[in-house]
Protein backbone atom coordinates (compact mmCIF):
# COMPACT_ATOMS: atom_id res chain seq x y z
CA UNK A 1 0.00 0.00 0.00
CA UNK A 2 1.33 3.42 -0.99
CA UNK A 3 1.85 5.51 2.17
CA UNK A 4 3.93 8.26 3.70
CA UNK A 5 4.96 8.87 7.30
CA UNK A 6 3.86 11.98 9.20
CA UNK A 7 5.53 11.66 12.58
CA UNK A 8 4.55 8.19 13.76
CA UNK A 9 1.33 8.27 11.74
CA UNK A 10 0.95 7.00 8.19
CA UNK A 11 -1.29 8.45 5.48
CA UNK A 12 -2.12 7.80 1.86
CA UNK A 13 -0.15 10.42 -0.16
CA UNK A 14 -2.24 13.15 -1.77
CA UNK A 15 -5.58 12.02 -0.30
CA UNK A 16 -8.07 13.70 2.02
CA UNK A 17 -11.12 11.93 3.39
CA UNK A 18 -14.35 13.92 3.71
CA UNK A 19 -18.06 13.94 2.88
CA UNK A 20 -19.95 15.63 0.05
CA UNK A 21 -20.56 18.82 2.04
CA UNK A 22 -16.86 19.69 1.85
CA UNK A 23 -16.34 19.15 -1.88
CA UNK A 24 -17.02 22.74 -2.87
CA UNK A 25 -14.72 24.14 -0.19
CA UNK A 26 -11.98 21.72 -1.26
CA UNK A 27 -12.31 22.36 -4.99
CA UNK A 28 -9.25 24.62 -5.14
CA UNK A 29 -7.03 21.67 -4.15
CA UNK A 30 -8.93 18.94 -5.98
CA UNK A 31 -7.67 16.96 -8.93
CA UNK A 32 -10.26 14.17 -8.72
CA UNK A 33 -12.82 12.71 -6.31
CA UNK A 34 -13.75 9.07 -5.69
CA UNK A 35 -17.01 8.46 -3.84
CA UNK A 36 -18.56 5.28 -2.47
CA UNK A 37 -20.79 4.33 0.47
CA UNK A 38 -21.15 7.93 1.58
CA UNK A 39 -17.42 8.64 1.74
CA UNK A 40 -15.46 10.96 -0.55
CA UNK A 41 -11.72 10.68 -1.12
CA UNK A 42 -10.30 13.87 -2.57
CA UNK A 43 -7.23 13.24 -4.72
CA UNK A 44 -5.24 16.43 -4.31
CA UNK A 45 -3.50 18.46 -6.98
CA UNK A 46 0.30 18.12 -7.05
CA UNK A 47 1.94 20.09 -4.25
CA UNK A 48 -1.10 20.16 -1.96
CA UNK A 49 -0.35 18.73 1.48
CA UNK A 50 -3.08 16.47 2.95
CA UNK A 51 -2.46 17.61 6.53
CA UNK A 52 -2.53 21.31 5.62
CA UNK A 53 -5.67 20.87 3.51
CA UNK A 54 -7.32 18.98 6.37
CA UNK A 55 -6.48 21.77 8.82
CA UNK A 56 -7.97 24.44 6.53
CA UNK A 57 -11.15 22.46 5.93
CA UNK A 58 -11.60 21.88 9.65
CA UNK A 59 -11.17 25.59 10.32
CA UNK A 60 -14.09 26.13 7.95
CA UNK A 61 -16.19 23.68 9.98
CA UNK A 62 -15.85 20.74 7.59
CA UNK A 63 -15.34 17.07 8.44
CA UNK A 64 -11.97 16.13 7.00
CA UNK A 65 -8.99 13.91 7.64
CA UNK A 66 -5.93 12.68 5.78
CA UNK A 67 -6.66 9.15 4.61
CA UNK A 68 -4.83 7.47 7.48
CA UNK A 69 -3.31 4.03 7.03
CA UNK A 70 -4.18 1.42 9.67
CA UNK A 71 -2.67 -2.00 10.29
CA UNK A 72 -3.72 -5.16 12.09
CA UNK A 73 -2.04 -5.64 15.43
CA UNK A 74 -0.62 -9.09 15.90
CA UNK A 75 2.86 -8.81 17.33
CA UNK A 76 5.08 -8.37 14.29
CA UNK A 77 8.07 -6.22 15.16
CA UNK A 78 10.38 -8.81 16.72
CA UNK A 79 10.71 -11.07 19.75
CA UNK A 80 9.96 -14.74 20.30
CA UNK A 81 6.19 -14.32 19.82
CA UNK A 82 6.35 -12.05 16.80
CA UNK A 83 4.78 -14.45 14.31
CA UNK A 84 2.28 -17.29 14.35
CA UNK A 85 3.64 -20.69 15.32
CA UNK A 86 2.11 -24.05 14.41
CA UNK A 87 0.40 -25.89 17.22
CA UNK A 88 -1.42 -29.23 17.58
CA UNK A 89 -5.15 -29.37 16.84
CA UNK A 90 -7.26 -27.73 19.53
CA UNK A 91 -10.08 -29.92 20.83
CA UNK A 92 -13.26 -27.98 20.22
CA UNK A 93 -16.58 -29.14 18.90
CA UNK A 94 -19.04 -26.42 17.92
CA UNK A 95 -22.33 -26.79 19.77
CA UNK A 96 -25.68 -26.97 18.06
CA UNK A 97 -27.14 -24.12 20.07
CA UNK A 98 -27.76 -21.01 17.99
CA UNK A 99 -27.58 -17.50 19.41
CA UNK A 100 -29.23 -14.37 18.06
CA UNK A 101 -25.99 -12.45 18.67
CA UNK A 102 -24.16 -11.16 15.60
CA UNK A 103 -20.46 -10.25 15.76
CA UNK A 104 -19.04 -7.97 13.09
CA UNK A 105 -15.48 -8.79 12.07
CA UNK A 106 -13.60 -6.34 9.87
CA UNK A 107 -10.26 -7.99 9.17
CA UNK A 108 -8.31 -10.06 6.61
CA UNK A 109 -11.32 -12.32 6.02
CA UNK A 110 -12.04 -15.83 7.29
CA UNK A 111 -10.83 -19.10 5.75
CA UNK A 112 -12.67 -22.41 5.70
CA UNK A 113 -12.17 -24.31 8.94
CA UNK A 114 -13.77 -27.35 10.61
CA UNK A 115 -15.02 -25.19 13.47
CA UNK A 116 -17.48 -23.37 11.23
CA UNK A 117 -17.51 -25.14 7.88
CA UNK A 118 -21.21 -25.96 8.31
CA UNK A 119 -22.25 -22.70 9.96
CA UNK A 120 -24.92 -20.63 8.27
CA UNK A 121 -22.85 -17.47 8.58
CA UNK A 122 -19.86 -19.05 6.84
CA UNK A 123 -21.98 -20.37 3.99
CA UNK A 124 -23.17 -16.81 3.34
CA UNK A 125 -19.63 -15.44 2.88
CA UNK A 126 -18.63 -14.40 -0.60
CA UNK A 127 -15.23 -15.04 -2.19
CA UNK A 128 -14.12 -11.51 -1.36
CA UNK A 129 -14.44 -12.32 2.36
CA UNK A 130 -12.10 -15.33 2.30
CA UNK A 131 -8.93 -14.89 4.32
CA UNK A 132 -5.75 -13.78 2.61
CA UNK A 133 -3.40 -16.66 1.82
CA UNK A 134 -0.21 -14.62 1.39
CA UNK A 135 1.36 -11.83 3.42
CA UNK A 136 2.63 -11.22 6.95
CA UNK A 137 -0.88 -11.19 8.38
CA UNK A 138 -2.58 -13.88 6.31
CA UNK A 139 -4.72 -15.89 8.71
CA UNK A 140 -5.22 -12.96 11.12
CA UNK A 141 -8.98 -12.88 10.62
CA UNK A 142 -9.28 -16.67 10.83
CA UNK A 143 -7.36 -16.68 14.12
CA UNK A 144 -9.67 -14.03 15.58
CA UNK A 145 -12.77 -15.84 14.31
CA UNK A 146 -11.73 -18.92 16.27
CA UNK A 147 -11.34 -16.97 19.51
CA UNK A 148 -14.77 -15.41 19.00
CA UNK A 149 -16.37 -18.76 18.16
CA UNK A 150 -15.09 -20.41 21.33
CA UNK A 151 -16.12 -17.56 23.63
CA UNK A 152 -19.50 -16.91 22.00
CA UNK A 153 -20.65 -20.31 20.74
CA UNK A 154 -23.62 -20.11 18.45
CA UNK A 155 -23.10 -16.45 17.56
CA UNK A 156 -23.00 -15.56 13.87
CA UNK A 157 -20.08 -13.68 12.35
CA UNK A 158 -20.61 -10.94 9.78
CA UNK A 159 -17.29 -10.75 7.95
CA UNK A 160 -16.01 -7.91 5.79
CA UNK A 161 -12.47 -8.13 4.48
CA UNK A 162 -10.88 -4.70 4.87
CA UNK A 163 -7.23 -5.67 5.56
CA UNK A 164 -4.88 -7.00 2.90
CA UNK A 165 -2.56 -9.96 3.44
CA UNK A 166 0.01 -7.75 5.16
CA UNK A 167 -2.68 -6.33 7.44
CA UNK A 168 -2.93 -2.89 5.85
CA UNK A 169 -6.03 -0.83 5.18
CA UNK A 170 -6.92 2.84 5.10
CA UNK A 171 -9.47 4.99 6.85
CA UNK A 172 -11.70 5.36 3.79
CA UNK A 173 -12.02 1.58 3.43
CA UNK A 174 -12.94 1.17 7.10
CA UNK A 175 -15.47 4.01 7.15
CA UNK A 176 -17.16 2.66 4.03
CA UNK A 177 -17.43 -0.79 5.63
CA UNK A 178 -18.94 0.75 8.76
CA UNK A 179 -21.46 2.66 6.66
CA UNK A 180 -22.54 -0.58 5.00
CA UNK A 181 -23.37 -1.99 8.45
CA UNK A 182 -25.85 0.73 9.36
CA UNK A 183 -28.95 -1.02 8.00
CA UNK A 184 -28.23 -4.22 9.94
CA UNK A 185 -25.77 -3.32 12.70
CA UNK A 186 -24.06 -6.17 14.58
CA UNK A 187 -24.40 -6.55 18.33
CA UNK A 188 -20.63 -6.55 18.83
CA UNK A 189 -17.94 -5.29 16.44
CA UNK A 190 -14.31 -6.49 16.59
CA UNK A 191 -11.69 -4.09 15.18
CA UNK A 192 -8.23 -5.59 15.68
CA UNK A 193 -6.38 -2.87 13.76
CA UNK A 194 -5.64 0.82 14.04
CA UNK A 195 -3.01 3.51 14.02
CA UNK A 196 -2.03 6.98 15.11
CA UNK A 197 -3.40 10.16 13.54
CA UNK A 198 -1.21 12.98 12.26
CA UNK A 199 -2.38 15.34 15.03
CA UNK A 200 -3.38 12.81 17.74
CA UNK A 201 -6.99 13.94 17.40
CA UNK A 202 -9.81 11.50 16.66
CA UNK A 203 -10.42 11.15 12.90
CA UNK A 204 -13.90 12.71 12.55
CA UNK A 205 -15.42 10.53 9.84
CA UNK A 206 -14.26 7.34 11.52
CA UNK A 207 -15.56 8.60 14.86
CA UNK A 208 -18.96 9.45 13.36
CA UNK A 209 -19.19 6.09 11.59
CA UNK A 210 -18.53 4.13 14.79
CA UNK A 211 -20.88 6.34 16.84
CA UNK A 212 -23.65 5.86 14.25
CA UNK A 213 -23.76 2.16 15.18
CA UNK A 214 -25.40 3.24 18.41
CA UNK A 215 -26.66 -0.18 19.45
CA UNK A 216 -23.34 -1.89 18.73
CA UNK A 217 -20.54 -2.44 21.22
CA UNK A 218 -17.36 -1.66 19.28
CA UNK A 219 -14.22 -3.30 20.68
CA UNK A 220 -10.84 -2.18 19.30
CA UNK A 221 -7.19 -2.93 20.02
CA UNK A 222 -4.88 -0.53 21.84
CA UNK A 223 -2.04 -1.37 19.45
CA UNK A 224 1.41 -2.89 19.80
CA UNK A 225 3.05 0.49 20.33
CA UNK A 226 4.33 0.12 23.92
CA UNK A 227 3.26 3.76 24.38
CA UNK A 228 0.42 5.84 25.78
CA UNK A 229 -0.11 7.79 22.56
CA UNK A 230 -3.78 7.52 21.52
CA UNK A 231 -4.33 4.71 19.05
CA UNK A 232 -7.41 4.91 16.86
CA UNK A 233 -10.16 3.68 16.75
CA UNK A 234 -9.50 2.21 20.23
CA UNK A 235 -9.16 5.67 21.79
CA UNK A 236 -12.58 6.80 20.56
CA UNK A 237 -15.01 7.54 23.39
CA UNK A 238 -17.58 5.31 21.67
CA UNK A 239 -15.23 2.28 21.54
CA UNK A 240 -13.92 -0.17 24.13
CA UNK A 241 -10.14 0.09 23.86
CA UNK A 242 -8.32 -3.15 24.78
CA UNK A 243 -4.72 -3.61 25.92
CA UNK A 244 -2.82 -6.90 26.20
CA UNK A 245 -1.63 -8.65 29.35
CA UNK A 246 1.23 -11.12 29.45
CA UNK A 247 0.47 -14.81 29.87
CA UNK A 248 0.37 -14.46 33.67
CA UNK A 249 -2.52 -11.99 33.23
CA UNK A 250 -0.91 -9.89 35.98
CA UNK A 251 1.13 -7.37 34.00
CA UNK A 252 0.98 -5.42 30.76
CA UNK A 253 2.49 -7.25 27.84
CA UNK A 254 5.62 -5.20 27.11
CA UNK A 255 4.50 -4.32 23.58
CA UNK A 256 0.97 -3.22 24.47
CA UNK A 257 -0.38 0.30 24.12
CA UNK A 258 -1.67 1.79 27.36
CA UNK A 259 -3.10 5.00 28.77
CA UNK A 260 -6.14 6.66 30.27
CA UNK A 261 -8.02 6.02 27.00
CA UNK A 262 -7.77 2.22 27.45
CA UNK A 263 -10.90 0.62 28.94
CA UNK A 264 -10.09 -3.06 29.37
CA UNK A 265 -7.32 -5.61 29.07
CA UNK A 266 -7.01 -9.34 28.54
CA UNK A 267 -4.33 -11.90 27.89
CA UNK A 268 -2.61 -11.25 24.59
CA UNK A 269 0.37 -13.62 24.67
CA UNK A 270 0.68 -17.16 23.32
CA UNK A 271 -2.99 -17.64 22.54
CA UNK A 272 -3.99 -20.67 20.46
CA UNK A 273 -6.72 -20.60 17.83
CA UNK A 274 -7.82 -21.57 14.34
CA UNK A 275 -5.53 -20.73 11.44
CA UNK A 276 -4.88 -21.46 7.79
CA UNK A 277 -3.91 -24.86 6.40
CA UNK A 278 -0.65 -24.00 4.68
CA UNK A 279 2.98 -25.05 4.87
CA UNK A 280 3.74 -26.30 8.37
CA UNK A 281 0.33 -25.16 9.68
CA UNK A 282 -2.50 -27.69 9.87
CA UNK A 283 -5.28 -25.26 10.70
CA UNK A 284 -4.06 -24.15 14.15
CA UNK A 285 -1.52 -21.69 15.54
CA UNK A 286 -0.36 -19.76 18.57
CA UNK A 287 0.04 -16.00 18.21
CA UNK A 288 0.37 -12.87 20.33
CA UNK A 289 -0.74 -9.24 20.13
CA UNK A 290 -3.37 -6.74 21.19
CA UNK A 291 -5.37 -7.97 18.19
CA UNK A 292 -6.14 -11.15 20.07
CA UNK A 293 -6.68 -9.62 23.50
CA UNK A 294 -9.36 -7.59 21.73
CA UNK A 295 -11.04 -10.73 20.42
CA UNK A 296 -11.13 -12.17 23.96
CA UNK A 297 -12.96 -9.10 25.24
CA UNK A 298 -15.30 -8.94 22.22
CA UNK A 299 -16.01 -12.66 22.58
CA UNK A 300 -16.72 -12.35 26.31
CA UNK A 301 -19.21 -9.54 25.62
CA UNK A 302 -20.86 -11.46 22.79
CA UNK A 303 -21.04 -14.63 24.88
CA UNK A 304 -22.98 -12.81 27.60
CA UNK A 305 -25.15 -10.84 25.17
CA UNK A 306 -27.46 -13.77 24.61
CA UNK A 307 -29.03 -13.03 28.01
CA UNK A 308 -28.94 -9.23 28.09
CA UNK A 309 -28.37 -6.37 25.62
CA UNK A 310 -24.69 -5.94 24.69
CA UNK A 311 -24.62 -2.33 25.93
CA UNK A 312 -25.74 -3.54 29.35
CA UNK A 313 -23.15 -6.32 29.28
CA UNK A 314 -20.29 -3.91 28.63
CA UNK A 315 -21.54 -1.42 31.25
CA UNK A 316 -21.62 -4.20 33.83
CA UNK A 317 -18.24 -5.53 32.72
CA UNK A 318 -16.45 -2.18 32.93
CA UNK A 319 -18.17 -0.91 36.09
CA UNK A 320 -18.48 -4.12 38.09
CA UNK A 321 -17.90 -3.63 41.78
CA UNK A 322 -14.77 -5.44 42.84
CA UNK A 323 -13.51 -5.96 39.28
CA UNK A 324 -9.74 -5.97 39.10
CA UNK A 325 -8.32 -2.90 37.41
CA UNK A 326 -4.80 -2.03 36.35
CA UNK A 327 -3.83 1.65 35.92
CA UNK A 328 -3.68 2.65 32.25
CA UNK A 329 -4.98 -0.80 31.23
CA UNK A 330 -8.54 -0.68 32.54
CA UNK A 331 -10.62 -3.60 33.77
CA UNK A 332 -9.09 -7.06 33.58
CA UNK A 333 -11.34 -9.37 31.53
CA UNK A 334 -10.50 -13.01 32.27
CA UNK A 335 -11.28 -15.35 29.41
CA UNK A 336 -11.12 -19.13 29.63
CA UNK A 337 -10.47 -20.97 26.38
Amino acid sequence: MDMQSVGDAFIRPGQVLTDRSALSAASRWTQAVSEADGVCVIHLSPGADPCEVTAELREEGMQASPNHVFRGQPLFFGGPASRPFPCPPIPYKPGRTRSDVVIGLLDTGVAKHPWWSRSDWYERLGPDDADATEGAQAGHGTFIAGLLARLAPGAALRVDRVLDGDGFTDEATVVRALHRMRDQPPDVLNLSFGGHTFDDRPPPLLSDAVAALSGTVTVACAGNTASDRPFWPAALACAVGVAALDDSQERRAPYSGHGTWVDACARGEWLASSYLECGEFEGFATWSGTSFATALVAGAIAGAAGDEPPKEVVARLLDAEGARQIPDLGVVVPASL
